[in-house]
């Protein structure tokens, strides 16, 4: 589903009258201007740190950042597709916006990104699997699964708690394989459920004046803590891939550490949503492409790995890092606007006439 899809979806509402009014179009839902602000800046993190990956052996500093945003920007991303995800229903034109919107593109980068890492990684015979996500594509899946499945958490009573309960027992399940990349489906989870479960008075309150002054302490003893964790803690914990005895821990470790985890992501989620400006920016419209961004801007990535970026020594000192950051930033900043969009949109938000009737209103 497109991020316009996402956005009409949440604030759309049943008209009140009788059938006269149903057939006459509704003007379209204007896009609220704070969560493309929020979906812009999450997506150049998620971009950041994939470049900051290859700096971290030998810096302290780099691992210490590295730890502290991927312990909140794919939270914060998840969070807000959850809180746009709230009024699926499953009815025929939302799941027909699931398969061209989400399945066309994970198939279509599925195999690209196979092919590609044939050439990055010196694999040639790498096979293509659509079970088996690889790199970026996993999101895709995940949110397949989480959409499908999103009717059920709405009617429960405690879904979140529940969607807890389940994370924490994927951490002690290392019988689950990698099909659909499950563990992270699973993992992930309570932050899709949670954004489920928000409503417009929750963003409002993140935002208040005081929540953003707190989040700089906030903030600043979440890298303290990072800095001192670089060298003790595995970074493997926040991509929430696999399970505690996959990661060389007792099989009572992965639920502390959920919880743990849950509790760390949905403060610095809360903080980094109280930064998030809510008047439109220059950076506003880019919030409609960040699957684009997303989607993209691991080709460059996994590129820079195989085209010699890191191998000059000045790359991994203080100015090559700043350098590196600043180019992420401008590469998936560039692959989110407009031209791009016109480019790849028949393969990241394709047109459904192609494979499915158009589904007729009801009289």
């Amino acid at each position: 589903m497109s991020a316009a899809q996402e956005q009409g979806t949440a604030h759309r509402t049943p008209p009140s009258g009788g059938a006269a009014q149903q057939s006459v179009p509704r003007p379209a839902q204007p896009r609220d201007a704070f969560f493309d602000n929020a979906k812009y800046l999450a997506i150049v993190l998620v971009a950041v740190g994939h470049a900051w990956e290859p700096l971290r052996e030998g810096s302290r500093a780099a691992t210490a950042l590295y730890l502290l945003v991927y312990a909140f920007h794919m939270p914060a991303f998840i969070v807000v597709s959850g809180y746009f995800s709230r009024g699926f229903d499953a009815s025929p034109a939302r799941i027909t916006r699931l398969l061209t919107g989400v399945v066309v593109p994970y198939v279509v980068f599925e195999v690209a990104y196979t092919l590609f890492t044939r050439w990055t990684d010196q694999v040639p015979d790498r096979p293509v699997s659509l079970l088996d996500p690889l790199y970026l594509t996993w999101f895709l899946a995940a949110l397949f699964v989480w959409r499908l499945t999103t009717p059920l958490w709405l009617r429960l009573r405690r879904p979140l708690p529940l969607a807890l309960v389940v994370a924490m027992l994927a951490t002690v399940s290392p019988s689950i394989g990698n099909d659909l990349d499950l563990q992270r489906v699973l993992q992930f989870l309570p932050y899709f459920v949670l954004g489920l479960c928000l409503r417009p008075e929750h963003i409002r309150l993140v935002r208040r004046r005081a929540v953003r002054v707190a989040a700089v302490p906030v903030f600043a003893g979440a890298l303290a803590v990072a800095y001192w964790a670089a060298p003790r803690m595995s970074a493997d914990w926040f991509l929430h891939r696999d399970s505690a005895q996959e990661l060389g821990q007792s099989a009572w470790y992965g639920p502390v550490m959920t919880l743990a985890l849950f509790g760390c992501s949905l403060v610095l989620v809360a903080c980094f949503l109280s930064w998030v400006p809510g008047r439109r920016m220059w950076c506003t419209p880019l919030g409609a492409g960040t699957l684009y961004g997303y989607l993209l801007h691991g080709f460059v990535a996994q590129g820079a790995k195989a085209w010699g970026w890191y191998d000059p020594a000045w790359v991994h000192g203080p100015l090559g890092e700043i350098t590196v950051t600043l180019v992420a930033a401008a590469v998936v900043t560039a692959l989110c606007t407009p031209p791009v969009r016109r480019v790849f949109h028949c393969v990241v938000e394709p047109s459904s006439t192609w494979a499915f009737k158009r589904v007729p209103r009801p009289a």
